[in-house]
């Protein structure tokens, strides 16, 4: 079977759903890095990344698949970082929100900043909790920054179709990214 191999980031605000995503997802055990929350955040969460959680799944079959390798980066600020180390050789990138904490959708729009300045990638939105709070999702674009053309795919980050989809998505922008790629060199 030929494998390729994609390495994907998922990286969003604190308590946004990354470390939940690549656990759901991962056909491995998750690698994670969470430590007890020493700060203000603790009324959040409990427990936060502070380096990196890893993760892989596998699609397709037969002949041919593709392993993403899933890289989460922390969420806190003063972990940033990590996040120009491990977005070293990504194919794509994940940016979770946690659509139902204001605070959150604000954050993301600044991770976004960050990382379409380290590459120019394609990227996809996971809308976090955005099944439930359709309503949540209707500025979430402008909110963002990413226009008409950027790719909100609502999820759950706890329920694994969903998430797939998520990675689905980003799958799609990467082969359409690559699809150009020949079209933008003969100019």
């Amino acid at each position: 079977m030929d494998v390729t191999s994609v390495k994907v980031v998922v990286t969003g605000p604190f308590a946004a759903g990354k470390t939940t995503l690549i656990g759901t997802l991962s056909e491995i055990p998750l690698v994670s890095t969470e430590k007890p929350v020493t700060d203000e955040t603790r009324a959040t969460k409990e427990m936060t990344t502070v380096s990196m959680d890893f993760g892989k799944i596998t699609f397709g079959g037969g002949d041919a698949a593709v392993a993403l390798y899933l890289f989460g980066t922390p969420g806190q600020e003063r972990f940033d970082f990590m996040w120009e180390v491990l977005a070293r050789g990504m194919l794509g990138f994940v940016v979770m929100v946690d659509v139902t904490r204001e605070e959150c959708i604000d954050e993301g729009r600044s991770i976004i900043e960050y990382f379409r300045r380290l590459s120019t990638v394609p990227f996809v939105i996971g809308a976090n909790k955005g099944v439930d709070h359709p309503d949540r999702l209707k500025d979430l674009r402008m909110r963002l920054g990413i226009g008409d053309t950027g790719v909100v795919i609502p999820c759950e980050a706890v329920n694994r179709d969903s998430a797939k989809e998520v990675l689905l998505a980003l799958l799609y922008e990467v082969l359409n990214a690559l699809d150009d790629e020949p079209a933008a060199a003969a100019r």
